[in-house]
């Protein structure tokens, strides 16, 4: 008996032995525990989403008179998400369709969707699809259009000057764009946009910034509604900037996530686009079809490389094409169904498109609407300022021109919850609250003021 237990206590020292060992082998805390190889110094917390601790704090105020101004969905009047009529009739005839089921979509997603997305941003008539110098992806949303279009240029874009390999953005721009664009390891400059002092576009810093930056850069533009500032060139200003990076030899990367939800016409808000095309410029766009089919969860989205015209641009094409094939399949394999087959049943059916396009106006109407609301109530109560440029900017933000402090005290004082640059979305306002805000930026601009 006694020997028995000799014999458990030295094989149990043995295993204890050889599980330090091991410990050593791995590294040790002091308390014996092993360590990970993902330490505090390795890994540091990340710092929260600030739009997302936001959101949080909007969620947890007990405030009945609380606004939200930070989200970055559409709103109905009764600040309530709304599922647009054509997505519902859509709905319904994908359910009722016996053919319907779950497999694989194809690595480039959906054709009929990729088709007529091509055409819906650059036009039916466009000659760069007749001439076949398109080629389109389906992606995950405009957030992975921006991402394949960026990893791409990471592999492929090997200009003659080394520093041309950067990526270009307006200041600010979508906070997404910063993030994306690094995380690939490509280098990220910016050029002047928004002017604080007019609250407009700073044009001649743009023009001076494009104009200096190396031969070949990569331009990352925002097609319309610029996010986060709503500030758009006109389309003589967008003349001037397609003059100057054609002379520079620019590569232009459009972003366009507002396509008919900024002014309500779907071929203004791709003028600049086709503009650049027309140009005969060679080119890249990010689609997005979150915003203007109300399918944010859905993830719907599709990228497009637009070669410039020449003899061996259909070969170009095919051989971009089966690059950004592989690296799509390495990412997501393949893209997800269901929002797409929702916005391509929209969009190839002329009934459908018409209901479209008067949803859009719907939407746009009513940012439209609260914008000259908004814009009036501070009028009338003669709130320190000019407060034109709420009506001057489009689409779903608008940069108030508001400080931190006086942010910080739209928050503690009434509930109301916006970016800390004074960024708010137009969308949060509606008839029932938008005199309230104006009121409450009224007393916060005459407080700071004194």
């Amino acid at each position: 008996m006694a020997s028995n237990i000799t014999r458990t206590a030295v094989s149990k020292k043995q295993a204890n032995n050889r599980l330090g060992q091991i410990q050593g082998h791995m590294g040790s805390t002091s308390n014996g525990e092993a360590a990970s190889a993902f330490s505090a110094d390795v890994v540091p917390q990340a710092p929260e989403d600030p739009l997302f601790g936001l959101m949080a704090a909007y969620r947890k105020d007990t405030s009945p008179d609380k606004v939200d101004l930070g989200i970055g969905a559409y709103r109905d009047n009764n600040a309530k998400p709304w599922v647009l009529p054509v997505v519902k009739q859509a709905d319904e005839l994908l359910r009722k369709d016996p053919d319907l089921n779950h497999e694989y979509l194809p690595i480039a997603g959906l054709a009929d969707f990729t088709s007529a997305s091509q055409k819906l941003i650059l036009g039916k008539s466009s000659p760069a699809i007749a001439d076949k110098r398109v080629v389109s992806l389906q992606t995950i949303s405009g957030t992975g259009a921006v991402h394949l279009g960026a990893l791409f240029l990471s592999k492929f874009y090997n200009p003659s000057n080394p520093e041309a390999k950067a990526i270009y953005a307006s200041t600010p721009t979508w906070a997404n764009h910063n993030q994306i664009i690094t995380n690939v390891h490509l280098p990220m400059k910016n050029y002047p946009y928004f002017s604080k002092e007019t609250k407009g576009l700073a044009f001649d810093g743009m023009m001076e910034a494009l104009s200096s930056a190396p031969d070949g850069s990569v331009i990352l533009l925002h097609a319309c509604a610029h996010n986060p500032t709503g500030v758009d060139p006109t389309q003589d200003q967008w003349k001037q900037i397609a003059q100057i990076m054609r002379r520079k030899n620019q590569f232009p990367f459009f972003d366009c996530a507002y396509q008919g939800f900024a002014s309500g016409s779907l071929e203004t808000d791709a003028w600049a686009i086709n503009h650049f095309i027309e140009q005969g410029f060679e080119l890249m766009i990010a689609q997005s079809y979150a915003k203007n089919f109300g399918l944010y969860g859905e993830r719907a989205g599709c990228f497009h490389f637009v070669a410039a015209p020449s003899p061996n641009a259909q070969d170009e094409i095919s051989r971009v094409g089966s690059q950004l094939a592989i690296l799509q399949r390495s990412e997501i394999s393949n893209p997800p169904a269901y929002g797409a087959r929702i916005a391509s049943l929209v969009l190839n059916d002329d009934a459908l498109f018409a209901q479209w396009e008067e949803d859009l106006r719907t939407m746009s109407g009513r940012i439209i609407e609260m914008r000259k609301a908004l814009k009036s109530k501070l009028d009338e109560m003669e709130t320190p300022g000019t407060w034109n440029h709420i009506t001057d900017q489009i689409g779903m933000f608008s940069f108030t021109g508001l400080n931190e402090q006086q942010v910080q005290k739209l928050r503690e004082k009434f509930h109301i919850y916006m970016t800390k640059n004074g960024r708010i979305s137009m969308a949060g306002l509606n008839t029932k609250n938008v005199e309230y805000f104006a009121k409450a930026v009224d007393s916060v601009v005459r407080e700071t003021e004194k």
